[in-house]
């Protein structure tokens, strides 16, 4: 199967910028491809736009340029031509984008340096970065229940997010709730329980829709 160009570059960012989703995807059936390449290209975009300029108007406006790419998706009209959200939209629908646009809205805790306000607000934050995106990628693929990939997404989130607890902490970022060792403890715990209570689903999932679960792996390393 021949890629075209624009999801050529969308696995070019991926591979540079997220290598392990980049060998998840490759491992994917060839058809899965395309869909997992957008949207995992789609979300290292999203990802970096708050980290690219101390300016936060600039990071604003960074993040409302693709929330508004997604509303077209939504909409079913004309889309922007650009190399990832060009086939973001041959791969979304509507519900799909809505899911992806409360990323989008999510990544602005990235833009300041206010810490979480509670427990729940960093469980809402994980769930509607990781969770989403792979609500989002198993949806686009085949049907799958969405408390399977928002479990499973929210525990591949976290494993992300914990990796990256030292540089946010260097960049004077409070990003823990509770920051003590038995707070990381539990914090962990809790995302290997999601984990595990997704795997005891699994039978519900599609065959279609699995190639998206196929970054679970990393959460338990």
């Amino acid at each position: 199967m021949r890629l075209d160009p624009d999801v050529m570059a969308c696995a070019g960012l991926v591979e540079r910028g997220d290598p392990e989703r980049f060998r998840a995807a490759m491992a994917a059936p060839v058809a899965a491809r395309p869909v997992l390449f957008a949207i995992y290209a789609f979300n290292l975009e999203v990802a970096r736009a708050p980290w690219v300029t101390q300016e936060t108007m600039i990071a604003e406006m960074r993040l409302q340029w693709w929330r508004d790419a997604l509303d077209e998706i939504a909409s079913g009209g004309v889309v922007r031509r650009h190399e990832v959200v060009t086939p973001l939209a041959h791969a979304l629908d509507a519900e799909g984008a809505a899911l992806l646009d409360r990323l989008v809205a999510a990544r602005r805790w990235d833009i300041y340096r206010d810490p979480f306000e509670d427990a729940a607000h960093l469980t809402q934050y994980l769930e509607e970065t990781g969770g989403h995106l792979l609500c989002a990628a198993a949806g686009a693929l085949g049907p799958c229940p969405s408390e399977v990939a928002l479990d499973a997404g929210y525990a591949v989130g976290l494993a992300g997010f914990l990796s990256a607890v030292p540089e946010l902490e260097r960049q004077g970022r409070v990003p823990l709730v509770d920051g003590r060792p038995e707070g990381v403890r539990a914090l962990a715990e809790d995302g290997l329980e999601r984990l595990a209570r997704a795997r005891a689903r699994r039978a519900e999932v599609s065959e279609a829709s699995r190639a998206a679960f196929l970054t679970c792996p990393r959460a338990e390393l």
